[in-house]
């Protein structure tokens, strides 16, 4: 059975892109029900599937993410993966997606898992803001604070992967992917169309779709008078392409295969190698990187065609 991909509520298992995307483990509540009734759930989980990989949402409350340590600890599992990306929470959902695209291909768990630290590098969200009065993710100057308060003002906000904030007026950009990409929109209680009028042309995304809001956006944005938006990339073939030519390691600790420079699985990191960079001998490409790597550029030939 391939690895399964959990989400911590509905509103994080997005509709599926392709025939292949596996559907999501909705894990909804963990902080509210029973302990002896989520604990139950999740060792189901692992009984068919083997390992699990939770994504939760950076939005979502402290308890949810403690329950899932505490069912983690009880189990004593080195199975369950729990991943928290620096995303908003419409970005968390669409990189859980690409991990349930991905599930369904021929990648070791540990590989799959580790996937979702690479992917996160290349998804772009943010979200159009009728005030950024409340907003604390991103930097935002005090001049931005004091015409937030202006009648019919808005802020394009981009969170990820490089902050940016711009006031909603002629020739406001936001700069975007240097790739194709997709785009996901979720509208709030601001009624603009700049988001698929305008940011999406200039983006050159490659479709669109419009899906409901996440419960937790406008905790995460700081208002509900928003329009949250996410491009990143869809198509199965480069992301399996991407994902796989990257250099695989053997976690020292667990036996898993992964990449990157750390095992999601078991949080080890490689050993030090005794030159002073305990990543030495097993430094992949997984850094945050400026342009796309030397790794992906048979992806980034793929994204162009």
């Amino acid at each position: 059975m391939p690895t399964a991909i959990a989400v911590t509520g509905a509103d994080l298992a997005l509709p599926a892109q392709d025939e292949r995307t596996l559907p999501a483990a909705v894990l909804p509540d963990l902080d509210r029900r029973p302990l002896d009734q989520t604990l139950a759930e999740i060792q189901i989980l692992l009984d068919q599937h083997g390992h699990l990989v939770v994504v939760c949402s950076g939005a979502a409350p402290e308890g949810v993410y403690r329950r899932l340590h505490t069912i983690r600890s009880l189990l004593e599992s080195d199975r369950i993966a729990l991943f928290r990306p620096d995303l908003p929470p419409l970005g968390a959902a669409v990189l859980a997606r690409q991990l349930r695209q991905l599930a369904s291909c021929d990648l070791s768990p540990g590989v799959l898992a580790s996937a979702g630290r690479l992917l996160t590098h290349y998804i772009h969200a943010g979200a159009l803001l009728g005030s950024v009065a409340r907003l604390d993710r991103v930097p935002v100057t005090l001049k931005a604070h004091a015409k937030s308060w202006m009648p019919g003002s808005q802020f394009a906000v981009l969170a990820h992967p490089q902050p940016q904030l711009v006031r909603i007026g002629p020739g406001a950009a936001l700069a975007g992917p240097e790739f194709a990409t997709r785009m996901t929109v979720a509208k709030g209680q601001l009624n603009s169309d700049w988001v698929t009028g305008t940011l999406a042309p200039a983006w050159q995304v490659q479709g669109l779709r419009e899906v409901p809001l996440p419960a937790d956006s406008a905790r995460w944005w700081g208002t509900g008078k928003l329009v949250e938006f996410c491009a990143y990339l869809g198509d199965l073939s480069v992301l399996y392409q991407l994902v796989t030519s990257v250099r695989q390691t053997v976690c020292h600790w667990c036996g898993l295969d992964v990449i990157g420079d750390l095992c999601v699985f078991c949080r080890a990191t490689p050993p030090d190698t005794g030159d002073g960079d305990p990543t030495a001998a097993h430094r992949t490409t997984d850094a945050r990187p400026a342009r796309l790597t030397e790794s992906a550029a048979r992806a980034r030939r793929a994204l162009t065609l």
